[in-house]
């Protein structure tokens, strides 16, 4: 049995927040980070929980479990109603940092994405590093910690980032994909429910392993869609793309170094292949963009990031220079952790709009 080609080919990381909204409430309140903490509605008021921290789940607490069966499982469990609007921004903070490396972002929810990194030309292409800096980005500037799944297609992704939680990664190359399909349980698979386990379990069915020595036209008329979904999955074939929604506002390259680069020269040798990948990431957005302006950022060995930016309609290797020029040159003596490119975008408007842009000034 052999997986599609396309699943084959393509680098996709599902990267998965940890209890991102107590996560968000630790980080800002130190006072609840050693204790048992869920975010909902309070018990007397027979509410939900949305999420609890992991040592909330230490005593079988989980997300979507009454208030009330939560308090019966730990009596001193905390549980304080969630600021929704601080975890959307938080979310927008995290996606900035997934649109470095990709275009193709897919948010699932304010705390999982997929990506499709295939394309991606940084750390020499390796998805599994990518997905290390895209994590270690995320916990340097937000304080958060991610759970990363890499994968040649999207279900097996999302399986994998729940591998190593919390604060881990999951790698499935394509060569590994059959073994680790043959032994998975059903109900890891995203889509397949309690019931549709039970319905599963009484023909027998439990792991993918079982599904591939099941007749396919019996599973087909047995159980639909679903059956039809398992047939590929059981053979790691998972053909869905990575679907963007968001409309792109900027695009950057940047990248942190494990050693701290020491001058300007250091880091001109790193300019032109951010340069390049910025170029090709940009090559896909032009036809309905234009550049607005173009920013270099520098965080610096002490932590202290600056940066700076030009009003500019075109994407400029020597503009990028003279930017970086003028930040290292305010502090000389300082060596260079992170180095980062950005333009900004607007929609581009065609000729007809302009047009009447005109005659309404007019």
């Amino acid at each position: 049995m052999t997986n599609a080609v396309s699943s084959t080919q393509r680098k996709i990381i599902h990267i998965d927040m940890d209890c991102f909204y107590a996560a968000v409430e630790m980080r800002d309140n130190p006072q609840y980070r050693d204790i048992a903490l869920a975010i909902g509605g309070h018990s007397e008021r027979r509410g939900v929980l949305s999420t609890c921290n992991y040592k909330a789940r230490e005593f079988g607490i989980r997300s979507a479990m009454p208030s009330f069966k939560a308090k019966a499982l730990c009596p001193d469990l905390l549980i304080i109603p969630g600021r929704m609007q601080v975890y959307v921004e938080v979310s927008k903070k995290i996606k900035e940092i997934f649109f470095r490396y990709t275009d193709l972002v897919e948010p699932l929810s304010l705390d999982e994405a997929f990506l499709d990194v295939t394309e991606c030309t940084l750390f020499k292409g390796s998805a599994t590093y990518i997905a290390q800096d895209i994590r270690r980005a995320i916990f340097e500037e937000l304080n958060l910690t991610a759970s990363a799944g890499i994968a040649p297609c999207k279900f097996l992704a999302k399986i994998a980032s729940d591998e190593n939680k919390p604060n881990g990664q999951c790698v499935i190359p394509p060569d590994k994909v059959a073994e680790f399909v043959k032994t998975l349980a059903l109900k890891k698979i995203p889509g397949v429910g309690k019931v549709a386990q039970q319905k599963l379990a009484l023909k027998g069915l439990f792991s993918c392993g079982d599904v591939q020595l099941y007749d396919s036209e019996k599973l087909l008329l047995e159980f639909g869609k679903l059956g039809g979904a398992l047939l590929n999955f059981s053979r790691g074939i998972d053909n869905r793309m990575v679907e963007p929604n968001r409309e792109r506002k900027s695009l950057a390259v940047e990248r942190t170094f494990e050693k701290d680069l020491l001058d300007e020269s250091a880091c001109l040798l790193h300019l032109d292949a951010f340069y390049d990948e910025l170029n090709r990431r940009l090559q896909k957005v032009l036809k309905e963009k234009v550049i607005t302006k173009v920013g270099v950022k520098v965080k610096f060995g002490d932590f202290t990031v600056k940066s700076a930016e030009r009003k500019s309609a075109e994407l400029s290797l020597s503009l990028f220079k003279i930017l970086l020029h003028h930040l290292l040159e305010q502090t000389p003596d300082k060596t260079i952790r992170l180095l980062g490119i950005s333009v900004g975008l607007e929609k581009r408007v065609s000729d007809n709009q302009s047009a009447v842009q005109l005659s309404l000034l007019d």
